[in-house]
């Protein structure tokens, strides 16, 4: 005779499975704002080349405490991102400096916004 006895419930499995689903549909509305990040962060790149402004990319990172949009520009030369130089300025060859100018946080800062406040709706619509 085989006797198979089991002890509490699938509620962490169950839980797992809840949290899992919500997560998959919050990737669908954050590859929504990530595109619209990488549209602003194109048209608010100062244009040299346009390479900069054109090598805007995102990813959605998931980890233990959630899931977020990084944004990303791949125009590396000599191993620095030409967007963070953009950004915070650079040294010149002949010792000089080149001052940065903010354009990243005000071209994100409305999608920011816009994220905080679909997530602040979807919250206190449950």
């Amino acid at each position: 005779m085989l006797t198979i006895r089991q002890k509490g419930d699938f509620s962490k499995l169950t839980k797992y499975l809840i949290k899992a689903k919500e997560v998959a549909k919050f990737d669908s509305v954050l590859a929504k704002y990530g595109q619209r990040g990488i549209d602003a962060l194109s048209k608010a790149t100062p244009v040299d080349t346009g390479l900069t402004a054109s090598s805007w990319y995102y990813e959605i990172e998931k980890g233990d405490k959630g899931v977020s949009i990084v944004f990303y520009n791949s125009n590396v030369n000599r191993g620095i991102c030409i967007a963070v130089i953009l950004q915070y300025g650079h040294g010149t060859r002949n010792g000089g400096w080149v001052e940065g100018r903010d354009y990243i946080n005000p071209a994100l800062q409305p999608i920011f916004n816009e994220i905080a406040e679909a997530a602040w709706k979807e919250v206190t619509e449950l």
